[in-house]
């Protein structure tokens, strides 16, 4: 599978389907804790609109801490109007920044998680393309405490439901692709969908 491209054709598909959005439904509250659906847009599209010189300095400026730098660009990102982060979405979905460090998969994690974070509060599809998921899952089994809480995982074995693939020992925690990447994302809401003898645990770690 070409990870460039189907990160292209994800920017392109939630660029679509959130086009029409009202100004009520962009100020809806993602799953992602402590941002609206606009503020998830502008998140997406901070890479592909901040140079590196200036996300050079916003990183001085955070100590180092790219997590902190990135979040303080979004909020600035988040100023713009939405239709305009809608457009650059689109317009720039061809971009392949990747994190310093980390390969595409963790753009095309980022975009497919963070569509879910916005299409599963509208009420909008969330299926995830089989190779597209398996991707983005096998990355957040190796994914640094600021993407999975630390040691969330430890113990268990995932299985999803709808498709054929299955990470680690220990008690299942099972469900359809789509959930399982919010829940080890600490997404609670998707974590009530949860099945199997190793859910109540995850759903613990979860909420500490």
């Amino acid at each position: 599978m070409d990870i460039f491209a189907a990160i292209a054709d994800e920017r392109r598909q939630l660029a679509e389907q959130l086009s029409s959005l009202s100004s009520q439904q962009q100020a809806t509250q993602s799953l992602c804790e402590a941002w609206t659906v606009h503020d998830v847009i502008a998140h997406l599209t901070m890479p592909l609109d901040v140079s590196m010189a200036r996300f050079a300095v916003a990183m001085l400026v955070a100590g180092g801490n790219f997590d902190l730098a990135n979040r303080r660009l979004t909020r600035r990102q988040a100023a713009q109007p939405f239709e305009g982060l809608i457009n650059l979405l689109q317009r720039k979905a061809d971009s392949r920044f990747t994190p310093p460090g980390e390969g595409p998969e963790a753009p095309l994690t980022d975009v497919i998680v963070h569509g879910l974070d916005v299409r599963w509060p509208l009420g909008l599809p969330c299926e995830v393309p089989e190779g597209r998921a398996t991707v983005a899952l096998n990355a957040l089994m190796k994914a640094p405490a600021s993407v999975v809480q630390k040691g969330a995982l430890d113990g268990l074995r995932f299985e999803a439901t709808d498709l054929d693939w299955r990470y680690g020992d220990g008690a299942t925690v099972s469900a359809p692709a789509h959930v399982l990447l919010l829940a080890i994302t600490g997404r609670a809401e998707a974590a009530e969908m949860l099945r199997g003898d190793g859910a109540a645990t995850l759903k613990r770690r979860i909420a500490a």
